[in-house]
């Protein structure tokens, strides 16, 4: 797919991996929960090999019985390990000087995320980059099941021809929502999943913030 920065004016972000660099976090905590269940542990390669949406699917290939215990009590447990850590994140290199790169450039931004709500709300507060953003949304449980039905709700509140709006992301699946969405999508490899998962998808890669941020706002835009 060719991509054309021109036709833009609004970008929808991915936060977890995208924005926020938390997967040594994911990794540390889920380690964690491996430990206790004498399963063997993560590395941060591996991690990005095997992490995908749902979540249910990437915690059975841990080793995870569902028929023994529950996922839901599984996934609240990662969730609070998460949450007591999660200030210890900060955010990906260049990505505050992208964001306002961007928005100088005169692009709306928004934030579609897998994040419980509140607690996604309460980062960019806390990270200072609540204010690059129109809308910020998230899901309304901690499961991660998924996002293309926030999504729909975030493209009808914009009100914005969709051959105008950009994903970026950092997973296949953000691939797999905007292509559900019927917006283009550009993959920054420095997330959750590896450069060679991303190939797969079907969207162009781009190798990281402050390269994306040159090619959308090129002066020949």
């Amino acid at each position: 797919m060719k991509m054309e920065s021109s036709k833009y004016t609004h970008i929808i972000w991915d936060w977890n991996g995208t924005l926020l660099n938390d997967n040594w976090l994911c990794v540390e905590v889920m380690n964690t929960l491996l430990a206790s269940r004498n399963l063997p542990l993560l590395t941060l390669d591996r991690y990005r090999d095997i992490f995908d949406f749902p979540v249910k699917a990437y915690y059975e290939k841990l080793g995870f019985d569902f028929k023994k215990e529950s996922f839901e009590i599984v996934g609240m447990d990662f969730m609070i390990r998460y949450n007591q850590r999660q200030k210890e994140c900060r955010l990906h290199e260049d990505a505050v000087i992208s964001l306002k790169r961007i928005a100088g450039s005169g692009y709306r931004q928004n934030i579609l995320s897998a994040r419980e709500q509140t607690e996604l709300r309460q980062e960019t507060i806390d990270l200072g980059v609540a204010g690059y953003f129109d809308k910020i949304d998230g899901l309304d449980d901690h499961y991660a099941h998924g996002k293309t039905d926030v999504g729909i709700r975030l493209l009808k509140e914009l009100d914005v021809e969709k051959r105008k709006i950009l994903f970026i992301g950092d997973t296949c699946h953000d691939a797999e929502v905007a292509k559900e969405l019927e917006i283009d999508c550009i993959l920054i490899p420095n997330g959750h999943q590896s450069k060679a998962r991303l190939r797969g998808s079907g969207s162009p890669i781009v190798k990281s913030l402050d390269k994306l941020s040159g090619y959308l706002c090129d002066p020949i835009r």
